[in-house]
């Protein structure tokens, strides 16, 4: 006698049974408990949710990191007839409005968001509304500073899940190394024996590295793709020019190849994606922008034309090969030319110490023990990009010199569908007397009308929340059309004791240590294409897999191939051409009482963009990005000499 589990996946997913570690994880998520799935890319994580939300009784809430993710899972749903469905920023008002009823009526099995939606008080008036049975976390690795592709954002989520009052939750990642693991589930509170890690090793997989200088990637590259010409295969670059310039080289020399990047129309992608997964276009050259979600089982060959950004990366990467369980080939065509361009990047991301005083002192001298900030705003102010800001934000949170309250549009308009009167007349009492004070109390133009929310407090003592779930409800109802923006985050100030300085350096150092721990990976990774061991058991071991063979026999170490990875000759670094180069920068960041470090004059040099640069319109002049292939500890002594002089 089947279970009522077995009943579900027989009847909506067509399948008889569950894959090794599913069924551990499914049985304990509909069991109303809570679970994290650490499964290799291509192992079916997002079953362990879609299955289970079948059988709980409420709402089963995804958090997704990737639009076109979301997509494709939702056209899988809905080709099994599931009730599934997403609110994102593609959507215009009448989808948005639609999902939302049927979210609220029950209709819906599975929502899934983004996890920055959470930061929108309307989202969150309305979502607090509808229950929830389980919050799906998926890319849950995200949440950890040792991850590595750290999102602040999924920090909030433990709090959010709190306010909702979601019972269970639910991690899934792909890529995660012990310390991540144990980061995620401490900070969700899931005990260690609901983790479920699958190993990681794919026998069908043949891993191999293959040096290659720089000059003869596209020729070697040709080579391969020429020897089975139809095969499914993807192609990885680092750069959208990069996957341009190589698919042309291809398509000379007769390989059917096209390639896909962030910088194309949706549509274009999406048609390019549609051709590829009906075997019409056999080799796409893309950016990391293609791959997530792509469930093309018999993708033969996954090629890195240029290094990934780390093993995490390249283990995600190649995860999209072989799903069919046939034999693919996994290529890297290696060598250490660009290395210091990927680890200038990481140190692009390190904040000065004036600019974190620049953050701290604003917070410090707010008033009344709150802080309200404008991220555009702050960044531009403080010289600091905004992934790096808002980690320094969450920082400070964990410094409990700050406290996250919540976020508010700073701004909400509306114009009229339906004429105020109407809309006054529907209601009665003491809501009819509410309603007339909101439009009694909104700002008119010529067409828009802005609320003013100062004065409904002082006025009518109208409480925010409510105002906005009543605007919210007649922008629902098609009475009014309503605008919100410039997304303002509240911060409750704790302590603001310790003086600047001491708090400056003790956030640096974090900064710094994230930086050696970024620049440690590309090292790491370095090491793993270059080691003498097997492969597919180094890859395994790195995510504590210790279940691997020891010899897998097919890859290209154990083929009797250890990669000497070759490098590029840097010429002498041009010392006299320094000074000349970096005077309009210093003279423009001066006339505008910019306070300059070595480190921010050595981006300017190796081509690393902040909002101080975008001020001064740095990459217009003649020095921006002249040492870019030039590592960047070599770069700052350079300067700290010169300026020493």
């Amino acid at each position: 006698m089947t279970t009522p589990i077995e009943d579900t996946l027989q009847h909506y997913f067509g399948f008889d049974t569950l894959r090794h570690g599913q069924s551990e994880v499914i049985s304990r998520v509909a069991d109303g408990q809570s679970a994290a799935a650490i499964f290799p890319t291509g192992s079916g994580k997002s079953l362990c949710y879609q299955l289970p939300a079948l059988h709980l009784p409420h709402l089963t809430l995804v958090i997704s990191p990737l639009l076109a993710l979301m997509q494709d899972q939702l056209a899988f749903l809905h080709s099994k007839g599931i009730a599934a469905a997403s609110i994102d920023s593609t959507q215009d008002r009448a989808s948005v409005q639609q999902v939302m009823q049927q979210a609220r009526s029950g209709e819906l099995r599975i929502l899934m968001i983004s996890v920055e939606r959470l930061k929108n008080e309307r989202f969150r008036q309305f979502i607090s509304q509808v229950p929830i049975s389980l919050l799906v976390v998926d890319e849950a690795h995200c949440i950890s500073e040792w991850g590595h592709n750290f999102r602040p954002d999924y920090l909030k989520l433990p709090r959010y899940r709190h306010e909702l009052n979601i019972p269970q939750v639910l991690l899934l990642t792909a890529t995660a190394t012990e310390q991540v693991v144990t980061d995620m589930s401490e900070k969700f509170a899931i005990p260690r024996d609901a983790i479920t890690i699958t190993g990681f090793y794919r026998p069908n997989l043949t891993l191999c590295v293959q040096p290659c200088q720089d000059a003869d990637k596209t020729a070697q590259l040709e080579n391969i793709l020429q020897q089975a010409p139809h095969s499914p295969t993807i192609v990885y670059v680092t750069l959208q020019k990069t996957a341009e310039d190589v698919a042309s080289t291809l398509q000379r020399a007769g390989i059917n190849a096209i390639a896909y990047h962030a910088g194309l129309a949706n549509d274009q992608r999406e048609f390019i994606q549609s051709q590829f997964m009906q075997g019409q276009i056999p080799c796409i050259v893309a950016t990391i922008a293609f791959g997530m979600g792509i469930d093309k089982a018999d993708i033969r060959r996954v090629i890195h034309y240029d290094l990934p950004k780390s093993i995490e990366n390249y283990s995600q990467e190649i995860g999209r090969a072989g799903r069919d369980g046939q034999p693919s080939d996994c290529i890297t065509l290696a060598n250490t030319e660009h290395v210091n361009v990927l680890e200038n990047f990481i140190y692009g991301d390190t904040p000065d110490k004036p600019s974190i005083a620049t953050v701290i002192e604003q917070i410090y001298q707010s008033e009344q023990g709150e802080w309200e900030v404008m991220m555009n705003r702050l960044s531009r102010d403080s010289h600091i990009r905004l992934l790096p800001l808002k980690t320094l934000l969450v920082y400070l949170e964990l410094e409990q010199v700050i406290e996250a309250q919540y976020s508010y549009f700073a701004t909400y308009r509306f114009k009229l569908i339906d004429s105020i009167k109407n809309i006054i007349a529907r209601f009665n009492g003491e809501r009819r007397q509410f309603v007339a004070d909101i439009f009694q109390c909104s700002i008119p133009a010529k067409i828009w009308y802005t609320l003013d929310f100062e004065r409904l407090w002082q006025q009518c003592h109208a409480d925010r929340r409510r105002v906005i779930a009543a605007i919210d409800y007649f922008h629902e109802q098609g009475w009014i059309e309503l605008e919100s923006k410039q997304i303002t985050d509240v911060y409750r100030v704790l302590h603001t004791e310790t003086p600047v300085v001491e708090v400056v350096e003790r956030l640096h150092q974090l900064f710094l240590q994230k930086e050696r721990s970024e620049i440690e990976r590309i090292q790491v990774m370095l090491d793993f294409f270059a080691s003498n061991n097997c492969l597919s058991q180094e890859l395994a071991r790195y995510f504590s897999d210790n279940h691997a063979p020891q010899h897998c026999g097919h890859c290209s170490v154990c083929s009797g191939s250890v990669a000497q990875l070759p490098s590029a000759e840097l010429a002498p670094l041009p010392h006299d051409a320094i000074p000349q180069w970096i005077a309009p920068f210093v003279e423009a960041c001066h006339q505008q009482d910019i306070t300059l470090t070595n480190a921010a004059i050595s981006r300017f040099l190796c081509g690393l963009t902040n909002p101080m640069t975008t001020k001064v319109k740095a990459n217009k002049m003649a020095g921006f990005a002249q040492l870019a292939d030039y590592p960047f500890a070599q770069v700052k002594q350079a300067v700290r000499e010169h300026r020493a002089d």
